[in-house]
């Protein structure tokens, strides 16, 4: 059990093989919190949401979001502050609207399993 933190190591296991298997899968703690702050991203049925239109009608504009979210136009924009500050997504801006749309090559991977 050679992936053993000697912190645990006197613990008794039951597979120890898999044990190994399963510290390898895990990785390094940055690793996984990483992905979880992108999870708890898509947590948010809101901003869920948001992500799964601007993924299949493309880039809108925050107005257009409310509308087809149901979300009032703050509440958008809280959430797409969020999205782009994770670089999740990013506005293009033309004249003086600003269209937004998923960048993030890994959310968009998990909102075509979504849908």
């Amino acid at each position: 059990m050679h992936l053993v933190p000697a912190d645990r190591a006197d613990r008794r296991t039951i597979d120890g093989h898999r044990v190994c298997d399963a510290i390898a899968a895990i990785g390094e703690p940055q690793g996984v919190r990483a992905w979880a702050d992108r999870f708890s991203l898509l947590a948010d049925p809101g901003r869920l949401a948001l992500l799964l239109a601007l993924h299949r009608a493309g880039p809108l504009a925050v107005s257009d979001l409310a509308v087809a979210t149901g979300m009032n136009d703050p509440a958008v924009s809280q959430a797409l502050r969020l999205l782009r500050t994770a670089e999740v997504v990013v506005g293009e801006k033309a004249g003086r609207v600003v269209r937004y749309r998923v960048t993030d090559a890994v959310v968009l991977t998990l909102l075509e399993q979504v849908t």
